[in-house]
This record gives structure tokens, sequence and C-alpha cells, in this order.
């Protein structure tokens, strides 16, 4: 029996390999914090050491196929970058306020872009103290400059989204890191209003009464406040660098459908909709956002929010706009349940959504499951991913012409000037057939922005070698035939 399994996850892992497209989002969730990725307290008095755990962390990601990291910069209004607004985080020397002695985006940027990795910001909009009670903010911080912003709740400090002052602060601070940073997109996760604490409701009575009157119950108001938020968000980045994607990575469940018919066959306890004030289908439809991540982070048949039924869902609501799956890679650590004692779970998820059409791609919560690599989840990712991929280009974001590749061709050698931002890639394609441009089957390899030398792996007389650029959203020229 146990003979038999195994043949079948090689014959999987044939099917996966052979369906792996030429466009699809690899990425990783680094979560900041509290340490959970990076940095380890044990790093807070070396900056050096600091940056070698960091190359260390992309050179695993790079090995396993990884295009995209979405690194937490902002855990609870505090920075991992150069910010006008708020102060240095702890979480990078372990004091609030004290600079780290580099800056910690701009070095994730230039480390990833080296590795051909984009970067999206990702930013936590209202969670401002994880601890109420300590205030260890420097006093121009607006937890001090405005007390009035903000609402204790379970323990936690929180910005009130009612209040207008409130969504103007945060587009600000957004757009201070789009305006400063070449980072590739923005990217919000799960957390909106805060999820619910017993029967506690979240102390908003004073802001609703303010500025809540023209609406019929506290809920609508509340997805109101998040709805403004998100589209002024979007017009304020793309206004900023048009080229800055606009990503949401939600709670995996919008609504059921027993409190909405466009909800999905679920029966989870919590919605995005209803508990988190979070209408990603509107945001969806509105086009207000490039990319939706749902965090699907149960196992297939599971009785209140099967993996299948919501990767279908999702499909079927993205409008038109880029999905990618998340996947929880916490699970095989933390999870009882046999279907998490393996790879095959995660691997049968990745066979699914290859197979959807309306799906580009997976994330994977968290980085540090690839250094712990249990059940060798790592090298079970690095097979699944064993062709390079481009992040899939989103049409509907107007970049400029491209131009052709420039390059020089001796023997085996190819010399290429580079040109500001571009990639390259490199096709071999097998003699007598042609070139197809649309399948990652003949890629050999996808060159960095300033790669200026490249030796070609295979025979001349047995392949034809092509080379074309590729701007920073996968948009590729005509290829060149190298001769």
């Amino acid at each position: 029996m146990k003979i038999l399994v195994q043949v079948l996850i090689f014959v999987l892992l044939q099917l996966i390999t052979t369906a792996q497209n030429k466009y699809e989002f690899r990425g990783v969730w680094i979560a900041t914090i509290g340490g959970i990725d990076w940095p380890k307290p044990s790093t807070h008095k070396d900056m050096l050491l600091q940056q070698q755990s960091f190359t260390i962390m992309l050179d695993q990601f790079k090995a396993s196929g990884i295009n995209a990291i979405v690194f937490q910069v902002r855990p609870a209004a505090d920075a991992f970058y150069n910010s006008k607004y708020e102060a240095w985080s702890k979480y990078l020397t372990g004091y609030q306020g004290q600079h780290p002695g580099y800056d910690p985006l701009a070095f994730a940027i230039e480390e990833a872009h080296k590795r051909n990795m984009e970067l999206h910001a990702w930013l936590n909009p209202y969670r401002a103290l994880v601890d109420a009670r300590k205030n260890i903010n420097p006093s121009n911080h607006a937890t001090h400059t405005h007390p009035e912003w903000f609402v204790n709740y379970g323990g936690k400090k929180y910005f009130d989204p009612g209040i207008p002052a409130v969504q103007q602060y945060l587009i600000d601070v957004v757009k201070d890191i789009v305006a400063t940073y070449d980072i590739d997109a923005i990217h919000m996760d799960d957390y909106f209003y805060p999820y619910k604490v017993g029967k506690t409701d979240f102390p908003d009575q004073k802001s609703f009464a303010t500025y809540g009157y023209n609406f019929a119950t506290k809920g609508d108001w509340r997805r109101d406040n998040i709805n403004r938020l998100i589209e002024a968000l979007a017009k304020s980045i793309k206004q900023t660098k048009s080229h800055v994607k606009f990503g949401i990575s939600p709670f995996g469940v919008w609504r059921n459908s027993r409190e909405d018919a466009r909800g999905s066959y679920t029966t989870a306890g919590t919605s995005n909709y209803d508990d988190l004030y979070a209408d990603v289908y509107l945001w969806l439809q509105k086009g207000w956002i490039d990319y939706v991540m749902p965090q699907l982070y149960w196992e297939q048949g599971h009785k209140a929010a099967d993996y299948a039924t919501l990767l279908d869902w999702w499909s079927n609501n993205s409008f038109g706009k880029s999905l990618y799956i998340g996947h929880g890679l916490y699970q095989m650590e933390s999870n009882k349940k046999a279907q998490w004692h393996s790879t095959q779970e995660i691997t049968e998820q990745v066979m699914l959504l290859r197979r959807n059409k309306n799906v580009q791609g997976s994330c994977y919560y968290s980085g540090n499951a690839f250094e712990k690599n249990r059940y060798g989840i790592a090298n079970q990712i690095q097979m699944l991913n064993s062709r390079p991929a481009l992040v899939p280009p989103m049409p509907w974001i107007k970049m400029n012409a491209l131009p052709k590749p420039k390059f020089n061709f001796k023997n085996i050698s190819i010399n290429i000037t580079p040109q500001t931002g571009m990639k390259h890639i490199i096709y071999a394609v097998s003699k007598g057939n042609k070139l197809n441009t649309k399948s990652g089957e003949q890629i050999e390899v996808i060159l960095q922005p300033q790669t200026t030398y490249y030796s070609l792996q295979k025979s001349l007389t047995q392949f034809d070698y092509y080379i074309a650029t590729v701007d920073r959203l996968s948009n590729e020229s005509e290829a060149v035939m190298i001769k």
C-alpha cells in the first residue's frame, strides 16, 4: 500500500510539472511582527547578521522557485523603512524608534530584485499597539498626538476606521512608501476591523454617532469606511506610480451562501463581509484592487470551509483581476489532522489551482516553513516549481513600449547591454521546432535586470536560442534569435 501511494504521488508530481505555466505568481509572506519570520531577536544588535539572515532566507526561497515576497513593513503603526509619519519598529532593534543602522525596506527591495523576485510591501492599516497598556511610541507619534483617533479592543489599540482624519493619515502613510521606494506592490491582509473578541463589540459608538447618521446599520457604515479607504488608496497609489500594484489577501470566506446567495457553499463562523466589514467582492467588482489572494488555509474536505469549494468560488468571482491562492504551511506544524502530516495536501492544492484557468498562482504562509522544511515541504515546492516562471502580467496597467534586446554573441557567450528596469528571458528551442513564447516549456532562464553576461547551457547543434526583454510587469518584447 505504501509503495502504491508513493507511485501515485510520483505520477501526480509529473502531472504538476508538465502543467506549470510560463506566468505564475509564486510568493511567500515574510511576517515581521514578533519576529515570526524575520528578524529574529538574536539579531537585534547586529545589523550585518540581520542582513545576512535575510539574504539566506531569500536564497532558500529562490531555490524553491519563488518569484515574489510579501514583506511586512508596517506591523503596528511602526516602520521597517524610513517613514515620515511613524517610528522605526521595535522588532528591528528591540526598541521602538531606534534606527537599525540601515534601511530594511531598501535593502529588501535590492536583494529581492537581485533574485528576480517582486517585493510587495505589506501593511496592517489599523493595528496601532499590540498591547494597549504600553505606549512605546515616541511623543510625536499619532498615538500620542491624536489619542482621539484610537480605541482599545481585546487588549490592543486600533485606529478607529470611522474617523475621516484616520483615513487621510493612512493614505498619506501609503503614499509615502510608494513615492519613496521601488516596491512592486502595496499589500494588505485580512486585518481591517479586528476579529471579534467574544461578544464584545468594537467600541466605535462615538464615531458612529458623529459620522454614521446616514446609515441604516452600524455594519453598513463600517463597510463603507473600509470601502472608501480602499478606493482612495487605489487612486493614490496609481497617481503616485501607475505601475505599482495593489493587492489584498482576505480571510478565505467572503460570505456564506446561507447569508447571501452570492456567497460560497461554506458554513464558516467568520466572514469578511459580516465580521471584518471588508467587502472584497465589491472591491474586485469595482476594479479597485489589482489582485486578490484569499487565505485558503483549510484542507480539502474541511467540513465548514472546504479548500476546493472556496477555490472554485474565488475563481468565479475575481472579476478579471489576478487571483492567487494563499496556502497555510504553518498547518503542517500545528494542525493535528492527518492531511497535514505530509506534503500531499499542499501538492494537491497546487495541482487543483493549476488546472483552473482563472487562478494565476500561490503564496505560502509563512517564510520560516522553508527553513524548517517540515516533511520536506521546501523540497516539494522546489519540485512543483522546477521551471522558471514570470509573475503574471496585468494588461490593465499600461506600460511604455518595450525595447528590443541589445546583445552580442560569440561561441556560447551572450554579452547583454542592460536597459533600465528590463529583465531578459532566454528560450532554448529544439531544432526543427518553432518558438512558443506562450508556454514556459522552452524557457532556459530568466535573467535579472543589469545582467550583462550569460553562457548558453545546451548544444547549438541541437537547439536554437532566442532572447526577449521583459519589463517589471512581465510584458515581453518580440523575441530575437541569438546567432
